[in-house]
């Protein structure tokens, strides 16, 4: 008979998790519980009157393999952001200013000022610093310099964790930056390094910005979790929301909240981390009060569908970010109907407005109307869109985005190492290591080889 795998968490880690089981071993008694009344967490799109709204993810990137083979496997086909998607602005000084992409045209434009283009340059000779970890404030400031961090980092942790870049941890949120010091002692020598390495396998310039291709799906995000589910069937069981865990005779005892039980030899949990940690506190005290110290800022979406010929703006691009220092009170917006096709019906388009994160909490929680008369004030300021929309959605999320602040990582191996009193427990999910639908569906994967060779041992 085979062991029970249960999963708790219906997102895109939980789903992935069970379909990379089962892709590697087909007899597995997997099941999939999932707290709310559809699968999918964050991921979530809205297909009303022609129109494909995100509530929450946009989207993957395409320079990490995960999403693709993914994709191949369940047999669906992503499809590729047009060139509209790599024109990028921020807001400041009152104006919308494209960002340029290349490092020569970056530095020739006047996007900084000569001082902050002489500071940045000057990071060439800024020492390597040994350090376990770092706010990704305070080591901007310390290598690249106060402007570039205000004007291009600030609004980039806003826009990508809807975070705060003061308690934000550089090795946990941008490894690979952290990881430009420790290798090659600087971000300027560790783009050079790369770009000779590059060179050498023949590939393509070095661009400034996060590489890779925005990609998504024709008929939205969420077309990879029906694709799932098609997969996975009845092993999927919706509105049954994990609240305790218990073992008894070398099998664990899940409780859910309408008072049922289920129990299992393996328990992976790919949920929130508040939700795991309310869930674990009678069993593993220690691995809880880790759990419960990562916090999730709240995160509203409000998206607006205008007619075209109402906006007199030019909207051929990705869309723009605020930095904290403007003082606005949106995060930023997308322009989606110019990132991918059939995000609206012809002659209309769509935007996206995202209100609240780690430092404005309060106003990702006021009522829809006000959330609602916020953005089209912001958009009217920032972006001179003051067209009245055709419609206007409020996608609100209480409890958004995981928050890897400075010491994640410890916390991490600390979970891990308390994690070996507990054979045939696991913890993954977004609020471990890494909240990109990549990152969610990789370490998936690797969760999947190491359970089935733990059934093996």
């Amino acid at each position: 008979m085979s062991r029970r795998i249960a999963i708790a968490g219906g997102g895109i880690s939980g789903l992935s998790l069970a379909y990379a089981l089962l892709e590697k071993k087909s007899d597995l008694d997997v099941v999939v519980y999932e707290a709310d009344s559809r699968p999918g967490g964050k991921i979530m799109t809205d297909r009303t009157d022609g129109y494909v709204c995100e509530a929450g993810v946009n989207g993957f990137l395409d320079n990490k393999p995960a999403t693709l083979q993914l994709s191949k496997s369940i047999a669906i086909e992503p499809i590729r952001s047009n060139d509209n998607a790599r024109k990028r602005c921020i807001y400041f000084d009152g104006a919308l200013r494209m960002i340029p992409m290349e490092p020569a045209k970056f530095f020739l434009s006047d996007f900084l000022s000569l001082g902050g283009r002489l500071r940045m340059l000057r990071e060439l000779f800024v020492p390597k610093k040994i350090y376990d970890d770092e706010t990704m404030e305070a080591f901007a400031i310390r290598r690249v310099g106060r402007e570039f961090f205000d004007k291009l980092l600030d609004p980039m942790a806003s826009g990508v964790y809807a975070g705060d870049p003061a308690k934000m941890s550089i090795r946990s949120c941008f490894g690979k930056v952290y990881d430009l010091e420790q290798q090659h002692g600087g971000l300027i020598k560790g783009f050079m390094a790369i770009a000779r390495e590059k060179k050498k396998a023949g590939g393509g310039a070095v661009e400034a910005g996060p590489g890779g291709t925005l990609m998504s799906y024709h008929n939205g995000m969420f077309s990879l979790i029906e694709a799932l589910c098609d997969r996975l069937g009845a092993r999927i069981e919706t509105d049954r929301r994990v609240v305790s865990c218990d073992k008894q005779n070398n099998r664990y005892v899940l409780g859910f909240g309408d008072g049922t039980r289920a129990e299992a030899e393996t328990v992976i949990f790919a949920s929130p981390s508040y939700s795991t940690a309310q869930a674990l506190k009678g069993i593993a005290a220690d691995i809880a009060a880790l759990l419960q110290e990562i916090p999730y800022p709240a995160l509203s979406v409000i998206a607006f569908a205008f007619r075209r010929e109402k906006i007199a703006r030019d909207l051929n691009l990705f869309g723009f970010l605020v930095p904290s220092k403007e003082k606005r009170r949106i995060l930023g917006t997308l322009f989606d109907t110019s990132i991918f096709p059939n995000r609206a019906p012809e002659g209309h388009v769509l935007l996206r407005t995202m209100v609240g994160g780690a430092r404005a909490e309060s106003l990702a929680m006021l009522e829809e109307n006000k959330l609602i008369d916020l953005s089209r004030s912001e958009l009217a300021t920032i972006a001179d869109i003051k067209a009245d929309p055709e419609f206007a959605r409020v996608y609100r999320w209480e409890k958004a985005i995981p928050q890897y602040h400075v010491g994640h990582y410890r916390r991490v191996e600390l979970i891990d190492s308390a994690l070996k009193n507990h054979p045939g427990l696991y913890i993954g999910g977004n609020c471990m290591r890494g909240v990109a639908v990549n990152d969610c569906i990789g370490n998936a994967y690797k969760m999947a080889d190491q359970v089935v060779g733990d059934l093996g041992k």
